[in-house]
């Protein structure tokens, strides 16, 4: 499985041998990203896809020195249950 950040689509994806299975989009405005939406495919679920496709996108934000917020469910509960991120988690 890969995990890329695509800047043009403003998402990272998920990959399993070519097949895509899992993205995060987001919407980037200067020094702010905000996620607004995380999808794995149910058969997928369970194994830290989610996760992993918005941790992609938090290393962009942190090499550019942007902030992060969420409106989509998952990575505002993920900004809840852990300060892992909260150098960049807008909360």
């Amino acid at each position: 499985m890969e995990i890329l950040f695509e800047e043009a689509n403003e998402r990272s994806v998920a990959l399993d041998g070519g097949k895509e299975i899992g993205e995060c989009t987001f919407i980037s405005s200067g020094d702010k990203c905000t996620i607004n939406h995380t999808f794995v495919e149910p058969t997928y679920e369970g194994r830290g896809i989610a996760r992993q496709l918005v941790e992609k996108i938090i290393d962009v934000a942190r090499e550019r020195n942007q902030k992060v917020a969420a409106t989509c469910p998952y990575v505002v509960a993920l900004f809840q249950k852990t300060d892992k991120y909260d150098d960049v988690a807008v909360k």
